[in-house]
């Protein structure tokens, strides 16, 4: 199985683009420039001729925007899927529960969510524990070989890619 983890796109902060200075964190919508570079990667796995057979993602607004811009350029609007456990307060250990269940069929999946919860998930499956620093920038896109998925060392991390080299993909 392979895990694509793709962090959100750039969001609005509380008071910028018109919106109300009291807005919740999970309200905050992908900005501008933030849906356009999601456009931009998406074209890049489209030329990657990369194929989910699920998008898993977080609930929260910029995240859920992400995965539809994505599941829209792939055409995977069915694929798609929301989990509270790709929240920032979400459970990894729920989380892979809810892959395995996927079953067989499953061999590519998309996770989108937030920051520290990613690279905290992508060093537990690499290492076994979350000591492995990663640096999953807005827009990131890394790719986890998983040889038996489970709340343990099961993964090896086949590369990641920044969103300043995915928009070099054309």
């Amino acid at each position: 199985m392979n895990l694509f983890i793709l962090r959100h796109g750039i969001a609005s902060d509380p008071g910028e683009d018109g919106l109300p200075k009291n807005l919740k964190d999970a309200e905050r919508p992908l900005s501008a420039k933030g849906k356009q570079k999601l456009w931009e990667i998406a074209e890049a796995l489209r030329t990657m001729e990369l194929k989910f057979n699920v998008v898993v993602s977080s609930p929260l607004l910029r995240a859920r925007q992400t995965a539809q811009i994505v599941a829209e350029a792939l055409e995977l609007r069915r694929k798609l899927t929301l989990t509270d456990h790709l929240a920032p307060e979400g459970s990894p250990r729920q989380l892979l529960a809810q892959l395995q269940q996927l079953g067989p069929r499953a061999k590519n999946i998309l996770l989108v969510g937030h920051e520290p919860y990613l690279s905290k998930l992508i060093s537990l499956l690499i290492a076994g524990n979350d000591s492995v620093a990663v640096d999953l920038r807005k827009g990131s896109l890394a790719k986890l070989e998983v040889n038996h998925l489970g709340y343990t060392r099961c993964a090896t991390l086949a590369w990641l890619l920044t969103p300043k080299q995915l928009a070099l993909i054309k």
